[in-house]
């Protein structure tokens, strides 16, 4: 599987990728995007290396929308991808986890139909939108894999009462939730940021969607932590550190002023 280098299957889930028996291949991230250029490279070079029987084939394609980085893919970056993708006969998986945050954000010109058009497989995230688990997987047009219960019992993967995972999802989908669960989100995340400018903060990454990332001095880091969550993102430098803020769902005006009381 290829993915940008920032990918969430490349830096997190402790190699689940690996574990599974396959691998991940990475190429350049930028501000957690590939680059459709970078993947047709990379595809080109490993097919002209004539010891390519002896490696490990880019037998897929990962982008997740939003990214890692909280940041959008263009509906003309996507088409980009995917028709690499096309020409060169591999799947392309859109990781939807975020998906409800991508969709809501004022930048996003991804429609969710329009998405099923631009890959071969992506899933409706459940867990970060409210659910107690499950996601839902989408393959489109005639992607769906041959016998795909025998295949997810195999791998240990089949949830008993799993028409109960199903409920979760009808319900996103009555009347808007999922899309106003998103709208949630982003209205708490553009006045965190809103926030954040106001107290000085230095952002790292400024993102249109439910991410936010921060340059706090270390002294700070530790005091917020004592009354919110935040998560470690990177060192910056000796004496400050990058912090990923995220609003959800369940975040709310009162949350932000209260963490507008700490900061």
């Amino acid at each position: 599987m290829v993915a940008a280098e920032t990918g969430h299957v490349a830096c997190h889930e402790a190699g689940a990728i690996e574990f599974g028996g396959h691998k991940v291949l990475t190429i350049p991230g930028y501000e957690g995007k590939m680059h459709a250029e970078d993947l047709e490279n990379y595809i080109q070079v490993f097919y002209e290396n004539e010891s390519c029987e002896h490696m490990v084939f880019p037998g897929a394609v990962y982008v997740s929308l939003s990214t890692e980085y909280g940041t959008l893919y263009s509906k003309a970056e996507l088409a980009e991808i995917y028709a690499v993708c096309q020409k060169r006969e591999i799947p392309l998986f859109v990781d939807g986890a975020r998906l409800a945050y991508a969709l809501a954000a004022d930048e996003c010109d991804i429609t969710l139909p329009e998405l099923a058009q631009l890959c071969d497989v992506f899933y409706i995230g459940g867990t970060k939108c409210g659910a107690l688990c499950g996601e839902a997987v989408v393959f489109c047009g005639m992607h769906a894999p041959a016998h795909p219960i025998p295949r997810i019992k195999q791998h240990g993967a089949l949830l008993a009462k799993g028409r109960l995972t199903g409920v979760q999802f009808e319900a996103l989908f009555t009347d808007g939730l999922y899309f106003e669960i998103g709208r949630q989100a982003i209205q708490t995340a553009q006045a965190l940021r809103r926030v954040l400018h106001e107290r000085g903060y230095q952002f790292f990454l400024e993102t249109p969607t439910n991410q936010q990332f921060v340059i706090l001095p270390n002294e700070d880091m530790a005091r917020i932590r004592e009354h919110a969550a935040i998560e470690y993102w990177e060192k910056y430098d000796d004496t400050h550190t990058v912090v990923r803020f995220c609003t959800s769902w369940a975040t709310t005006q009162e949350d932000i002023d209260a963490l507008a009381a700490v900061l």
